[in-house]
């Protein structure tokens, strides 16, 4: 069982796949590991790291070269892989709904895909969930973000100067991301507020110290929402919500907005007229931007000024705390695979609850569900 872990080409893209840690486990379990040249780099992790553990080190092609498992942070291009076995399992975070074409491809070259970010969010999969151990991060980050590009200072300082007042945090979408920001934002003294359409995140926004903004009027999300995602809110919660938040807005002196929802474009939760109401100086983290957006005015990749107010949208933010980031990531792949390794066979084997989930091609064919309307190769 040969398993590659490849150097990331997408542009910005600074963590990787497999760490040494994780190649020592891998090794241990009878697999052979093949790491591309110049992987970690960028993650603060040298070849030499690697080797030192036990992994062959080498180019691209030597390292897919025969390859059972393929490992990634983003999909790797179909020409780029050629060289690994028939059926090789490609285990990475796809981007399925964007990177369709890719899939295709995929499919068409008879690899199994398997899309790591489709893990169900239950019990036994939470330690191979990459969207939670990669949002964690983003929640923690986009309030440094928010902090560097604000030109006050979060907590309330008693000087002999005079006293100088606490930032106000608002947190909009009360997911992983979320809760850290909250928490992030708190330990940086602010005062904090957040809010969210699922009824069972006030509770958890309350235990952290934070103040609940909810829509009381209209019936929103009960309990945790189905998987543990948003939905779709109706018009009526909509209305009632935009009418909350404007009046909660304006006082505020950072904003930090998470929401999304799971193949669909990010909901839009901050107007451009919400934007003119905010105090100049004010800052807006946008951390659904590259799906679409939840501010209005936010650009992918780019800090813009609408109104006075910043609005920050990085890409990828969990790639620039790769390090972390890296670590984390690979121990979600290693516990995935390593949960259904079968002694005998040398090789994991995918129950169907999980497989089912995350496969997105086998066969020459896309065979998972919820791609199975988005495009025309099935």
């Amino acid at each position: 069982m040969k398993i590659g872990i490849l150097r990331e080409l997408a542009p910005g893209e600074r963590r990787v796949s497999g760490t040494p840690e994780t190649v020592k486990k891998f090794l241990g379990l009878g697999a052979q590991v093949a790491v591309e040249a110049g992987a970690g780099l960028a993650a603060a992790i040298a070849d030499a790291d690697y080797a030192a553990m036990g992994a062959v080190v080498g180019d691209r092609a030597s390292t897919v070269a025969g390859a059972d498992i393929i490992l990634g942070v983003q999909g790797p291009d179909v020409t780029s892989i050629s060289g690994a076995k028939p059926g090789a399992w490609i285990v990475a975070g796809l981007n399925p709904f964007v990177e369709r074409a890719r899939i295709d491809a995929y499919a068409a070259a008879g690899y199994e895909a398997l899309a790591m970010e489709f893990m169900p969010r239950i019990t036994r999969a939470q330690s191979m969930d990459i969207l939670s151990s990669q949002s964690n991060l983003s929640g923690y980050k986009a309030v440094l973000d928010a902090a560097s590009e604000y030109g006050r200072s979060f907590p309330m300082m008693m000087t002999a100067a005079g006293t100088v007042s606490p930032s106000k945090v608002f947190i909009m979408g009360v997911g992983v991301a979320g809760l850290q920001a909250i928490a992030t934002a708190r330990r940086l003294g602010a005062q904090v507020s957040a809010t969210d359409v699922r009824s069972a995140t006030k509770e958890q926004i309350e235990s952290l110290g934070a103040k609940a903004i909810f829509v009381e009027s209209v019936a929103g999300i009960e309990g945790e929402g189905k998987g543990g995602y948003a939905t779709e809110m109706s018009e009526d919660y909509q209305r009632a919500q935009a009418e909350l938040v404007s009046g909660h807005i304006a006082k505020q002196d950072i904003v930090i907005t998470t929401a999304l929802i799971p193949g669909r474009p990010a909901p839009r939760l901050i107007s451009d007229a919400q934007i003119a109401s905010m105090k100049p100086g004010s800052v807006i983290v946008d951390l659904a931007v590259e799906q679409g957006g939840n501010v209005e005015g936010a650009v992918p990749g780019e800090v813009v000024e609408r109104h006075g107010v910043r609005i920050v949208g990085h890409r990828n933010v969990p790639s620039r705390l790769a390090a972390d980031a890296s670590a984390l990531f690979a121990r979600n792949l290693y516990n995935f695979l390593s949960a259904f390794w079968n002694k005998d066979q040398n090789a994991p084997v995918l129950d169907e609850e999980i497989g089912n989930a995350i496969r997105v091609t086998q066969g020459g064919r896309v065979v998972n569900d919820r791609l199975q309307s988005t495009g025309a190769m099935q």
